[in-house]
Parts: structure tokens; sequence; C-alpha cells
């Protein structure tokens, strides 16, 4: 198959999961989930290990490359393998690579399931058989190196705490604040009370009785003229409503007297049917009337002749 068609196919089956909004562990990059090995093929010659690292490593730090080369003439053939540290990094790879241009070339970038190093040959220096076997990525210390060389790490987070302790420690909090609150209550009711208050009356203004007198007359004049208001509308809307039972009755009565009238228009249809057949069979009737008396007179006529043919003869 031709490789730009696999780029095409690639890229519609990401575009149709996109588009469906299917899961990850239904995705087709799930068959690919042990594997952290990527295929990169059509980039151009000139590219090296290092120009390919600082492309591909926008999406995960890259472990171990390996750039297929002539083994003669040490030119690279254009497509190589590549392993990152996650292996999500290589469903990111594929997804925004697969189809991008370098140079004027399409990359094709596809998941390895089971990835198989090179033969090593006499040619290969010790070097190259090291980093094909272990990678370009920094090794990982183990617990007794880590040990040793303590100093320079970094300190591990300490572990989480258990959810219930964490709760009993709320538990505790919430107690403690109601106690405290209780105590703050307890000792104000048993405080000694404070010395009470002097307070100063307030002299006594004549012009505020008038004021307040007005004020009531008013009122009493609002409330009598809001009265009136309210009865005037009252009564309007009692007419109102007695004009609008008059309009519903006057309706329903139009309404029943269409109904009749509708009821009734069919029934004076057939009875105007019956009366067009009735006199269509009344003329049909005088039409064979009028054939029979026909028919009467040109036999009367006949016999006249032959009676009158008998008579010459005989004379």
């Amino acid at each position: 198959m031709n490789p730009l068609t696999k780029v095409k196919l690639i890229n519609e089956l990401n575009e149709r999961e996109a588009h469906l909004g299917i899961k990850d562990s239904v995705s087709w990059h799930s068959e690919y989930k042990d594997s952290a090995w990527i295929f990169i093929g059509g980039f151009p010659y000139e590219l090296t290990e290092g120009d390919i690292i600082c492309v591909f490593s926008q999406y995960g730090e890259i472990v171990n490359i390996n750039l297929v080369r002539d083994k003669k003439t040490g030119k690279s053939k254009g497509f190589c393998f590549l392993c990152y540290e996650d292996q999500r990094s290589t469903i990111l790879a594929v997804d925004n690579f697969n189809g991008i241009k370098i140079k004027g070339r399409t990359l094709r970038v596809d998941h390895v399931s089971n990835y198989r190093p090179p033969k090593d040959s006499e040619d290969i220096d010790d070097i190259t058989k090291n980093l094909r076997e272990q990678g370009c990525a920094p090794t990982v210390a183990s617990s007794s190196e880590s040990e040793s060389e303590g100093e320079y790490l970094l300190p591990l987070k300490k572990p989480k705490k258990d959810k219930k302790e964490k709760k009993k420690k709320k538990k505790d909090k919430k107690e403690k604040k109601k106690e405290a609150k209780e105590e703050k209550r307890t000792a104000q009711t048993d405080s000694p009370s404070a010395p009470a208050m002097r307070v100063k009356k307030e002299k006594e203004d004549t012009g505020y009785e008038k004021y307040t007198l007005k004020g009531a007359q008013e009122s009493r004049g609002q409330e009598t003229r809001s009265s009136r208001e309210r009865m005037e509308d009252q009564y309007g809307n009692h007419r109102r409503g007695g004009e609008r039972e008059e309009e519903r009755r006057m309706g329903r009565s139009r309404d029943e007297a269409r109904g009749k009238d509708e009821q009734q228009r069919p029934r004076e249809r057939e009875r105007e049917r019956d009366r067009e057949r009735d006199r269509g069979k009344d003329r049909h009737r005088e039409r064979d009337g009028e054939k029979d008396r026909d028919r009467e007179r040109h036999h009367r006529d006949r016999e006249r002749e032959k009676w009158r043919d008998s008579e010459y003869r005989r004379n």
C-alpha cells in the first residue's frame, strides 16, 4: 500500500473517533497500549537524530531512537523508530504529527506493536550497542543507589493520610468549636447585670399634636376616597361582568342557532334532492304518455287509410 494512502486512512480514523466521541478504552490506539515505540517515515534525508528528537519531544520525553542508515555510505534512509518514556505520548504523536510536512515531504507516523532491535554486527561500536539496548534517556537509580545518593535527590512526597483520620480530626474541631460557643454563652449569663441606663424624657410639643390631628383627618379623607373608589371599581367590575355574561349568552345563542342551521341544512338538501327526483320521474312519465298517444294516433291514421282503400276498391 502506498504510504500516502496510509497517512490518509490514519487521519480519517482519528477524525471519525473525534466526531463520534469514542472513549480511549475503545479507541484503535488501545491495541498498542503495551508498546511505546512509533514508526516515523517519509522525512528528508538531511535530518539527523537530534533534529527528529527536537521535533517529536513536544509530546513527551524520548527514551530511545533508531535512525536506519545505509551500511556502506552511512546516509539515512528516511525512516526511523522512536521510543517515548510514557506510552500516552505515542497517541499524541500519531494524532498530531501524522500527515505534516517537513521540507515539502509528508511524514507518516504510526504505532509499532512488536519492535525488534536490529541484529548487532562486527562493524558496530560498543557505544551504538549500548544505545540500542539501553536507550539515550537518563537511567533511573535503584533503591541501594538512591540511599547512598539521597543527598542529591529531591525529597519524596509524604504519603497521604487515611480518610478516616481526616474525618476524625474534622469532627474534633467541630466539637471544640461548639464547646467554646457554649462556654461563652454561660459566661454571659453568669456575669452580673450591667447598671441601668438613664433615659431622658423628650419635651412635649403642642404643634406636634396639631400636625398629628391634621394627618389623621387627611388620612380619614383619603380612606373615604379610597373606599368610594373601591366601591365604584366593584360596581364597574360587576357591571362589566354582567355585560360580559350577556355577550357570552348572545354568543351561545348564536352558536346554537348556527348549529341548528347546520343540522337543518343537510335535511333541506335531502328534501330538495327528493323533490328533484320526483320531478324527473314526472317528466319521464309525461314523455312516456306522449309517446303512447303518438302511437295511438299513428295507429288510427293507418286504420282510416285502410278503410278508405277498401271502400274505394268496392266502388
